[in-house]
Order: structure tokens, then C-alpha cells, then sequence
């Protein structure tokens, strides 16, 4: 995932160990592994991304295959990891937080079957869930399914108080129940999308931290934020406070759902859903409910001043600009169905990349009322020109600050270049920072659908006291 700030700022606090807490008590994790000898093995537990280990101890492993990982310095409750040597293999460990000293045999050669547990409940039921699963899949046939999802109902309410039930919890998919019947005969497919996002989170609790310390959250709230939740801010924005509402009681769950959803819209995969960005800011950061730093908070809300009037549906602020010939040439003179804003570096690689593509762009659709204007961002007039020419950008518009009074940055949002916007005829924004991969796509389909949808709108009928032509 690409970090913006808000990402960085997060990611800096919980190393340091600003943002999660744990008990306070030490532990001891004594471990004899047949099949390693004098060598070392790191304990860690799963970070928010399950492609990320945070790696809390090491030991040694002495001649028989013996170590003990110890310390005075409390550990999070979560699900841990003993890495081996080559890091390729591991033995999993649930870590209540409550059994912070216990011990666990196993053979390298079979860990799971062959795991003993000693002064840790957590873990032998979590071993024995394991083994009883590997048994009834290794032993087949046709109600192997059914032997499963029986085992692992009965599983949950014998161990419901346990917190390795509740890692099994977070992990399922929700059960669906018959859908009702359309008058056509077949399965209502909305009636099992809505029940199924309704139900979505009913197994994971969100007043416990520990589970942020699994493989499972960041992929349930990917899935869910991608694939059930309509992309439009005013959908996301609803879901997101309902999420982080749901986690208020815990102040560390809460504080990563802000963190996430926050990040993920600074620099949105979606066009058009950086106004949860702005939302989020100013929710949750700019008011305090979300501690950072006052240098934090200065700078997310610079962040937001300057994103703001520049977000989908709004009016773009003028700006008027030099030629080529020095003759000024202004955003809202522009007469156009459709203007394209393409901010650039004319020494910068992508923008190089990009120019083909744009040219490409413009001499396919400027048949449709399209027209681009080309605004450098920086380096000399003489760079500007040379880039026009080796592209051959001359049909485009084009525009250039001589007096450099114009801040790309606060003023248009412009972090990096090519930033692309796409106007409507009133310059109103309608797609911004849009790669140029997807510009043709986007405008066509834009273009295409709202032609569709005008041309579907009903005509005005005659009022009653209008006379009637014959």
C-alpha cells in the first residue's frame, strides 16, 4: 500500500509504541523444536498487513534444540509466529495476553501433529482444532464438509470464551440462509449481497486489540471497502463511521480503522473518492478525537485546505496562463464540452511517458467537444517549448506561469506529475489526479453515459394553461 502522510505519520507512532498498549507483565516461552540445533529463532506476531511481521524476541537455540524466549517488557496479545531458520517455516502461537508463560514441544519435521503444550489452554485448543481438521480432510469422502462445519460449529460454542475461538470467529465467512424466491423462480441475488455485507462483520469483535495483531483484519476491511461498499464518498463515508463507531469502546482498534481508511483515501484507488480523505481529516484528526502531534494536525490540515476545493463536483479555481506566443490563456475561458487539465514537469520521466499517450488521447476525441490544456509546472520556458516540440503538442493548449506566482501544489493539488483533471463544459470537476492509462476509458464512458442519461430524461409536457399546438 502506498503511504501519504496520514500513513507514514501511523506507521512511526506504533513503532514507537505510541498507539497500542498491552499488559503489564513480562513473559517466558520455553520451546524444545526436534530438528534444529545451534542456531536462533525470532518470536513476532502478525502486523495489521498480513504481509508484514513485527518481530518482538530472538533466541538461541542451543545443541537440543532448546530455547527460551523471555522478558520484563509486556507483550500485545495477538496470534504469533516462532520463524525458523530461512524464515520459510514457522510454528503458530495464540498469545492471550492472560498465559504469558508456557512451554511447547514439536518436531520441525511435523509441527502441527506433533505439538505438545504445556501451561497454555489457548494453544492446545488450538493445536487440537488443527489436528481434528487435518483428520477429518485426510480421511475423505463425501461428508467430509459436512463433518467439518458440524466440528467447527460445535468447536465455537464449547470454546466460546476463548480467545482462539475468536480468532476462528474473525476469520469466517457469514452463513447465508436460503435467499426468498423471485416471482421469476430464481434466488434473489440482492437480497444474499445485502444480507451477506450486513452480516460481514458479525464474527469479529471490535472492542478487542488483539485481533489486530492477526493475519485478518486489513484483508476483511480490503474486501469489504472494495467489494461491498458502493465507491462514492457519501456510501464509504456512512460505512466508515459505522465501522469506527463499532470500535469506539477500544481506543486501539479505533485508532487503526481511523488510520486506515484515512490512508487509503489520501491517495485514493478510486477517482473521485478523496473526499473521504477531507472527511476523515476533519472528523476525526483536525478535531482531536484522533491524537497526533500538533505538527501532524498543521499539516493534515494543510492537506485538507488545499484537496478540498478541489474535489470532485466542485468548480476548479481559475487560472490564467501564458502561451507560447505569451497571449494569456485561462482555465474558465476555455470553450469546451469537456477540458483536460494535464499538469507537468517537462524534464520529468512520467510526463515524457505520458505525452504519446496524451497526444494519442487528444487526436482520437477532440471530434467530441474535448479539448487539453497543458499546464507546466516547472523548469525554464526554454524546457517547456522543447517539450511541445518533441512531442509534437502543438494542437494542444498550453500554459505557462512566466512570473512563478502560481503554488501547483496548494493551489491545484499537484504532489507529483502528470496530475490529470477532467472538466465538465461549467468546469466542474469530474475526474481528478486520473492516470493516463485510464483517461480514454474514463471520458468515453463519462461522455457516453451522461449523453444516455439526457437523452433519457422526459420531455416537458404542454402546462394546463398552455395552448396546444394543432
Amino acid at each position: 500500500m502506498k503511504k501519504g502522510f496520514i500513513g507514514r505519520w501511523f506507521m512511526t507512532a506504533l513503532l514507537l509504541g505510541v498507539c497500542l498498549s498491552a499488559s503489564a507483565q513480562g513473559y517466558r516461552i520455553e520451546a524444545t523444536l526436534k530438528g534444529l540445533k545451534d542456531t536462533s529463532c525470532i518470536l513476532g506476531h502478525y502486523s495489521y498487513s498480513n504481509k508484514q511481521f513485527f518481530s518482538k524476541d530472538t533466541a538461541r537455540v542451543d545443541a537440543s534444540g532448546r530455547m527460551v524466549f523471555e522478558g520484563n517488557t509486556p507483550l500485545p496479545g495477538g496470534l504469533y509466529l516462532v520463524l525458523l531458520p530461512g524464515q520459510r517455516r514457522w510454528v503458530e502461537l495464540v498469545y492471550s495476553g492472560k498465559e504469558t508463560h508456557f512451554s511447547f514441544e514439536a518436531d520441525t519435521a511435523e509441527i502441527v501433529k506433533s505439538m505438545v503444550i504445556k501451561g497454555s489452554k489457548e494453544n492446545e485448543v488450538f493445536y487440537t482444532y488443527q489436528n481434528e481438521l487435518r483428520r477429518i480432510m485426510e480421511g475423505g469422502g463425501a461428508d467430509a464438509q459436512k463433518q467439518f462445519m458440524d466440528y467447527q460449529k460445535g468447536f465455537l460454542k464449547e470454546q466460546a470464551g476463548t480467545f482462539t475461538s475468536k480468532l476462528l470467529k474473525a476469520s469466517l465467512e457469514p452463513e447465508i440462509p436460503t435467499a426468498p424466491k423471485l416471482p421469476n423462480g430464481k434466488s434473489d441475488s440482492t437480497w444474499v449481497f445485502n444480507y451477506y455485507k450486513a452480516h460481514y462483520w458479525d464474527g469479529f469483535d471490535f472492542t478487542d486489540d488483539r485481533l489486530l495483531r492477526t493475519p485478518f483484519i486489513q484483508p476483511k476491511l480490503e474486501r469489504y471497502f472494495k467489494d461491498l461498499v458502493v465507491q462514492v464518498p457519501d456510501s464509504i463515508i456512512k460505512d466508515v463511521d459505522a465501522l469506527i463507531k463499532k470500535a469506539a469502546p477500544n481506543k486501539d482498534m479505533k485508532s487503526y480503522l481511523i488510520y486506515y481508511i484515512t490512508s487509503e483515501y489520501e491517495n485514493a484507488k478510486v477517482v473521485g473518492t478523496e473526499g473521504v480523505f477531507v472527511h476523515m481529516a476533519e472528523k476525526y484528526y483536525l478535531t482531536g478525537e484522533m491524537e497526533v502531534s500538533a505538527d501532524a494536525r498543521r499539516r493534515i490540515g494543510e492537506r485538507v485546505a488545499s484537496m478540498k476545493p478541489l474535489l470532485v463536483d466542485k468548480i476548479i479555481p481559475n487560472l490564467t496562463l501564458s502561451d507560447p506566443e505569451k497571449k494569456p490563456v485561462s482555465i474558465h475561458g476555455i470553450k469546451a464540452d469537456y477540458t483536460v487539465l494535464f499538469f507537468y514537469s517537462p524534464t520529468c520521466g512520467h510526463c515524457k511517458e505520458a505525452a504519446p499517450k496524451l497526444k494519442e488521447f487528444y487526436e482520437k476525441n477532440k471530434a467530441t467537444g474535448v479539448k487539453v490544456l497543458a499546464i507546466a509546472t516547472d523548469q525554464s520556458p526554454e524546457d517547456w517549448k522543447q517539450y511541445v516540440s518533441t512531442y509534437k503538442l502543438g494542437d494542444l493548449l498550453h500554459g505557462y506561469d512566466y512570473n512563478f506566482r502560481t503554488d501547483y501544489r496548494t493551489q491545484f493539488d499537484v504532489f507529483s506529475t502528470p496530475t490529470i483533471y477532467v472538466l465538465d463544459k461549467n468546469k466542474k470537476i469530474i475526474a481528478r489526479r486520473m492516470p493516463i492509462e485510464q483517461l480514454d476509458d474514463f471520458y468515453n464512458f463519462y461522455r457516453k453515459s451522461h449523453a444516455a442519461s439526457s437523452t433519457a430524461a422526459p420531455k416537458k409536457t404542454a402546462s394546463a394553461g398552455s395552448k396546444s399546438s394543432k
